[in-house]
């Protein structure tokens, strides 16, 4: 019983290694892009920015807006 334990264990770690590497892999090709297009003249930073508000629901996005509003009048930013 504990052989089929331990080779549960390891298909398990082993299948976890190699969607770390594919991870990496997709990590390495999202830089490539931001690369790319900072070199055709677009901000990568704000890029990234929109990415993050793109992910984020509606409601979510404008509420942290809002609060984002409320501070920065607060410190007298515009």
């Amino acid at each position: 019983m504990a052989d089929a334990a331990d080779d549960r264990l390891r298909l398990l770690i082993e299948r976890i290694e190699r969607l770390e590497e594919e991870k990496k892999g997709i990590g390495d090709d999202i830089k490539d892009v931001y690369n790319e297009a900072k070199s055709a003249g677009y901000d990568a930073k704000i890029m990234r920015q929109i990415v993050r508000l793109r992910k984020m629901k509606p409601d979510d996005r404008r509420e942290m807006e809002a609060v984002l509003d409320v501070y920065k009048n607060a410190l007298g930013i515009d």
